[in-house]
């Protein structure tokens, strides 16, 4: 192959932003040259790992506009810790049948046992999958829809917000609200009702949502349109914060004990 045809592929692989075939180019074709690879194994494998790369890119960026609070996975979650939850659910969840089907998940327990964890690992599932997804607090997304009623944008924001095929809202319960902020929620939820997925998580059992939203009327309707189709795992057990906070007590004493020990 001559320099100027050389050359002239590295400027049409800039050209086409194909900076993958462009950056692995140099090595692969001296190895296929070496070990007389044909032209369509060639061509088969500089696409197959330029389409890897743009992929791999475009699941990073929507992870990254997907707002989550950090990243966590279901590896990461340690399921023996906490008995009460169907591994088998969370891993069921994990296909994504349940965003194909339009189904809400509430995570419902007391705070520190995971249910933000799990909440965030199934939205970065969501996104991986290249599904559209965003994670909000509770409390952040009635203060957006309160700005946007007093901008007289209300109408745009809720668009935007049942826009997404995914939808985390978290920490329901944690703040109160008030019935303007109640009645905004109440429009979200009927905005994305059958049409895309939420996932919710709340420290507040359902018989308590009434207080949540300071009217038993407004509650009731949030409710019917959430579990109408919906999967809810409720988790009792301790709280990981508490565990860690334990362990790094014990770990302190143990250090301080040794150092006892050794200076006596």
């Amino acid at each position: 192959m001559s320099e100027a045809v050389y050359e002239r592929i590295k400027k049409n692989l800039e050209i086409l932003n194909m900076k993958n075939t462009l950056l692995i180019l140099d090595n692969y074709l001296e190895k296929a040259i070496h070990d007389k690879t044909n032209i369509v194994e060639i061509l088969d494998y500089l696409l197959a790992e330029e389409a890897k790369t743009k992929k791999n890119r475009a699941v990073e960026n929507q992870i990254k506009m997907s707002g989550f609070p950090y990243r966590k996975t279901l590896e990461q979650f340690d399921f023996d810790f906490q008995p009460s939850i169907s591994k088998e659910q969370i891993m069921e969840l994990a296909t994504m049948r349940f965003v194909e089907n339009k189904e809400n998940v509430v995570f419902l327990g007391t705070p520190g046992v995971g249910k933000t964890h799990l909440a965030v690992s199934l939205g970065m599932i969501a996104a991986q999958h290249r599904y559209s997804t965003y994670y909000i607090n509770c409390h952040n997304l009635i203060t957006q829809l309160n700005k946007a009623h007093y901008e007289n944008r209300l109408q745009e924001r809720l668009k935007n917000y049942a826009k997404y095929k995914v939808l985390i809202i978290d920490e329901i319960g944690y703040l109160p609200m008030d019935m303007q902020g109640a009645n905004l929620f109440f429009q979200l939820i009927a905005k994305r009702y059958e049409k895309n997925t939420t996932i919710f998580t709340s420290n507040k059992a359902f018989s308590s949502w009434n207080e949540v939203f300071s009217d038993i009327t407004i509650a009731s309707a949030i409710l019917d349109r959430i579990l109408h189709h919906c999967q809810v795992i409720s988790i009792k057990g301790e709280s990981y914060r508490l565990k860690e906070r334990k362990e790094m007590m014990s770990n302190t004493n143990t250090i301080v004990n040794t150092l006892f020990e050794a200076g006596s």
